[in-house]
Parts: C-alpha cells; sequence; structure tokens
C-alpha cells in the first residue's frame, strides 16, 4: 500500500492553484492533432471536486451558444498547460448541481470578497 502512495506523491503537481467548487477558472488543455500540439481554453465554474491525491478530478460547466456544457478534469493531468482561478464563488455546498436547473441571471455565483 505504501508503494502506491508513494508513487501517487511522486504524479502530484505543485503548479496548481488551490481550486475549489464556486471558483470561476480557465483552463489551458494540450490537444494533440495528428503530429501537432495545440492549447484548447475551457472556462467556465467548478461544480464538484471529486476524489483525493494524484486520482483527484473536478467537473467545470460553461454555457456555450445557449447550451450547458460539463467537462470532467484529472487536477493533476500532465495535459493541463495552465489553470488560471478566474473568480473565488461565494457558495455553501461542495457539488452545485443545480445549476443545471438554472438560466440565465439565476445561475450565477456570487464573488467571494
Amino acid at each position: 500500500m505504501d508503494y502506491i502512495r508513494a508513487i501517487e506523491r511522486q504524479q502530484i503537481r505543485e503548479d496548481i492553484p488551490q481550486v475549489r467548487a464556486g471558483d470561476n477558472v480557465k483552463i489551458y488543455y494540450r490537444i494533440v492533432e495528428g503530429d501537432r500540439t495545440r492549447e484548447q481554453v475551457f472556462q467556465g465554474d467548478v461544480t464538484r471536486m471529486s476524489g483525493g491525491g494524484a486520482r483527484e478530478t473536478f467537473t467545470v460547466r460553461k454555457m456555450s451558444f445557449g447550451v450547458g456544457v460539463e467537462r470532467t478534469f484529472p487536477l493533476h493531468s500532465p495535459k493541463i498547460a495552465k489553470l488560471e482561478v478566474i473568480r473565488h464563488g461565494d457558495v455553501h455546498r461542495a457539488k452545485l448541481y443545480y445549476l443545471r436547473d438554472r438560466v440565465g441571471k439565476a445561475a450565477r455565483i456570487r464573488e467571494k470578497r
């Protein structure tokens, strides 16, 4: 069991900022197309954090042309080139699934002061 923890400790990235549910984040994700690599930006609100250690994941929700898009990213993935926290949200829940049912101004998250 200690071997697994030792390997996971090596894979944890130190350059990732502290991210919580309710934060608005901008993720620069590396995409390989043939022999070329490019970075695609995905910006939205973190709706949940799951797991722990090297297996930690977070789900980001954004509106794209009027359609809600959710995507789950591994937090310590080498494919994440950069992670920026744009705003810290003031929420009282760990999972923000209620945002799926809300539209427009009702789907906003207050900024933490």
